[in-house]
């Protein structure tokens, strides 16, 4: 399966490459307006990459069919505790989005050019995928999500990717994921050896100002 992808090039011959993966129901178009704000002109010529997830029933939503990188199973936690995951879905996406990599490296770019990012689904995306990616990337950035297997992810993933710089940020008013999920899983990243660079925000799940601001000078740094 190929996904419909929606691209920007900020200058001719890109050098550095930004996937940004949409939330739950969303689709490409949703995160072209973030990223014309931000100014990465510092670093060279940038592509950015905007895929559209893939369409399924969505368990949560009554089985409605939407854009969803995977399925949403429901609030109620499995027998562990923890709240039951898609993985079957989770581990299709993460072939997508390596299909996504593969692509930018056939066009010459480095992968240690190349930044995952990703909103809510997209974010979980972003850590399922980076993680265990074979090649060093430049980094992750995660916005109003948390991590998924979690207690898989130190088996599976990649010694490539290890020590990778993170940028997480989540709204402290979030009813959609609540934050101590997104700070539980800073935790789990952070004991894990990775360099979290965490934000919080007053919002809600959804973006703001000073997030792409902030957003703005990390890229700057690990696209440098």
């Amino acid at each position: 399966m190929s996904l419909e992808v929606i691209e920007i090039e900020t200058a001719p011959k890109p050098t550095a490459s930004v996937i940004i993966l949409h939330g739950l129901g969303a689709d490409g178009n949703d995160f072209v307006p973030v990223a014309q704000e931000l100014d990465l002109a510092s670093v060279g010529a940038v592509r950015f990459v905007f895929p559209s997830a893939p369409t399924r029933p969505v368990t949560l939503n009554g089985g409605y069919v939407m854009r969803a990188w995977y399925d949403i199973l429901g609030a109620d936690p499995g027998l562990d505790g923890r709240p039951r995951e898609d993985e079957a879905g989770l581990r299709k996406s993460q072939a997508l989005v390596d299909a996504l990599i593969a692509k930018e490296r056939a066009r010459g770019v480095a992968a240690r050019r190349i930044v995952l990012a990703g909103f809510s689904q997209g974010c979980a995306m972003t850590f399922m995928t980076g993680l265990r990616h074979g090649e060093r990337l430049a980094g992750l950035l995660g916005m109003s999500g948390y991590l998924p297997l979690a207690a898989q992810t130190a088996a599976e993933r990649s010694p490539a990717n290890a020590g990778l710089p993170i940028f997480q940020a989540h709204g402290n008013a979030d009813t959609v994921i609540p934050i101590a999920r997104a700070s539980a899983s800073r935790d789990a990243l952070v004991a894990l050896g990775y360099p979290v660079e965490w934000h919080a925000y007053p919002m809600p799940h959804s973006v703001c100002a000073p997030e792409i601001a902030d957003m703005n000078r990390w890229l700057l740094r690990v696209l440098a």
